[in-house]
């Protein structure tokens, strides 16, 4: 979706953050090719994962290490409701971003957000940038204060 970038480096400056977006000349829409293109770890990699309520209908953002998988068995107990895959003409239609780009900022209009606790373990994380071959860097705990993330275990 073209503005996309330019609506993270809008968000971005909108929460005070100081944030550079990189654009890699490869694909960074999976964790691993995040990890590869930035020479990090791929635990330091934030999934930005869009889910739709089975009982609410509502979309839910849940940041995710790349280390990490989401057990939708445990959804109900961690969110509050079971959790399915949300359309992905929908997830375009109501945050701007197309899958393989969804940024954890810059959502058209607000989303509920919940965040791997394991993030935190590191000095800083990237993050998808609203392209599939955009990222921003940033501190984890910087990340949960602008997203309003509530923190979950995925263990």
């Amino acid at each position: 979706m073209a503005g996309s970038v330019e609506r993270v480096e809008a968000a971005a400056r909108a929460a005070g953050l100081d944030v550079k977006i990189e654009r890699m000349p490869e694909s960074t829409r999976t964790a691993a090719e995040a990890a590869a293109a930035c020479g990090c770890g791929v635990a330091q990699i934030v999934k930005s994962m869009i889910f739709e309520g089975v009982e609410s209908g509502d979309l839910k953002l849940i940041l995710v290490s790349g280390a990490h998988d989401l057990d939708l068995d445990r959804a109900r107990g961690l969110f509050g409701e079971d959790l399915k895959r949300a359309d992905a003409k929908r997830i375009r239609a109501e945050t701007g971003f197309a899958i393989g780009g969804v940024a954890p900022i810059g959502h058209l209009s607000p989303i509920a957000t919940w965040m791997d606790a394991t993030l935190l373990t590191h000095d800083s994380v990237r993050a998808a940038a609203g392209a599939p071959n955009a990222l921003f860097e940033i501190g984890p705990q910087t990340l949960r204060e602008t997203t309003g993330a509530v923190l979950f275990d995925p263990n």
